[in-house]
């Protein structure tokens, strides 16, 4: 193909043949297409947008530019979840086992946190041994035995994907909506997935920040999955301020045990709930009853012991990971609590090691924010809001002062 005529068609607002869209992920994904070129058209998608029919094409393409799963026929239906991020959110590691527990086949690729927004496969590397690294082979056994896997993106599915968000982030053209939904279905629809819920947060947590943008973007996600044959359903959830009581990776798992043992935050034991009924036809009360009688905690063990996880590990876990500083942060005054923004308890959380400010950074497992008050809630002053968990004096006064802005008492 000729790619400046290509960029020029999508700079000047022309729509893209699939065959042409097909050509360029198979051009850029093998390196024939310089990123200069691919970072310029993916400037022009940013001003000129793509269509429904593009978006899909664009999907598909970077689906098909790798591995695709494939199952034994007449297996279970296959299902998954996928978040659009935020702070504290833990719930693909208890809707996972728990809808294994319904007899679907849970097929979990996930990801690790970038900024903000936590990542699931960090979380479950919180877990002695844990591996999030299984072959595909290792992965389809697994879910012949148990219904339920959760690993890492391999080197093999979608690589179009990597490259091109990799290009995208050192290009200014994330916020792309068109390629963000292309970006989330195509790795979503390599796992040949029947069903899929989508929860899309919106708030200063979350990257859209408004309702309607959530509401825009949920629409793109789903008319992608109806157009390549997948059931795809949505929630839009608020991020405003931190889901559930705990944000950093061993204090979340040890509150997904929390949940699993049939207690945990309501706000996070009902999203959860919301979301199974999305991708399934049993009753919500059936869920409900397996979280609570142990039926979801046993298939969460028996997937940790599967991946090479301690499962003894999970009740003393923030034993294992403990940071040396432990502090209250308290209530400036006496009143009902009108805010505990989400977006600064993240920035603080990654302050402390918990998350990344790049791609290379490691993660501090022990490290976080954890028995948050919830907005609503009356406090009196010098009442703790909320744990801070430091590796030392230093990152504990960054993460103070980015709390600071957080709270709001009226």
């Amino acid at each position: 193909m000729h790619v400046p005529t290509f960029i020029e068609r999508k700079r000047d607002g022309f729509a893209h043949e699939r065959a042409e869209i097909e050509e360029f992920v198979r051009g850029f994904t093998s390196g024939d297409i310089p990123e200069y070129q691919a970072g310029a058209w993916a400037m022009a998608v940013f001003f000129r947008g793509l269509d429904a029919a593009e978006t899909g094409h664009l999907t598909r393409a970077m689906m098909n530019s790798g591995r695709v799963l494939q199952y034994p026929p007449g297996t279970p239906p296959k299902v998954d979840k996928h978040s659009t991020g935020g702070v504290g959110d833990t719930i693909s590691l208890i809707l996972a086992p728990l809808l294994a527990c319904d007899e679907l086949w849970v097929p979990m690729i996930s990801g690790r946190g970038l900024g903000i927004t936590g990542g699931t496969l960090d979380k479950l590397e919180s877990i002695p041994g844990f591996n999030v690294s299984l072959s595909e082979q290792q992965a389809l056994a697994q879910l012949a035995k148990l219904g339920v896997v959760m690993i890492g993106q391999t080197a093999d599915i979608c690589p179009a994907d990597k490259k091109l968000y990799a290009l995208r982030d050192v290009t200014a053209t994330v916020p792309s909506q068109p390629l963000i939904v292309a970006s989330i279905m195509s790795k979503k629809l390599a796992e040949s997935l029947d069903r899929l819920v989508l929860d899309v947060k919106f708030g200063s947590g979350a990257f859209m920040k408004t309702r309607d943008e959530a509401v825009s973007l949920a629409t793109s996600l789903e008319a992608v999955g109806r157009e390549m044959g997948v059931e795809v359903s949505h929630l839009l959830s608020p991020m405003n301020e931190p889901l559930g009581g705990s944000a950093g990776n061993a204090l979340e798992v040890a509150e997904v045990v929390e949940c699993l043992h049939g207690g945990g935050p309501p706000d996070k034991v009902k999203l959860t709930l919301d979301l199974a009924v999305k991708v399934s036809k049993t009753e919500r009360a059936t869920f409900a009853r397996w979280l609570n009688d142990g039926t979801a905690w046993r298939k969460f063990v028996a997937m940790v012991e599967a991946q090479d996880g301690d499962a003894s590990a999970l009740e003393r876990l923030t034993e294992i990971h403990r940071a040396p500083i432990i502090r209250d942060f308290p209530a400036p005054r006496s009143g009902r609590l009108i805010k505990l923004d989400a977006g600064c308890i993240g920035r603080a959380c990654v302050a402390l090691g918990a998350g990344r400010a790049k791609a290379t950074d490691s993660i501090d497992f022990a490290v976080g924010c954890n028995r948050f008050k919830k907005v609503g809630t009356q406090v009196e002053r010098g009442e703790p809001l909320l744990q801070i968990h430091a590796r030392n004096e230093a990152t504990l006064a960054i993460a103070l002062r980015l709390i600071e802005p957080a709270v709001a008492i009226s």
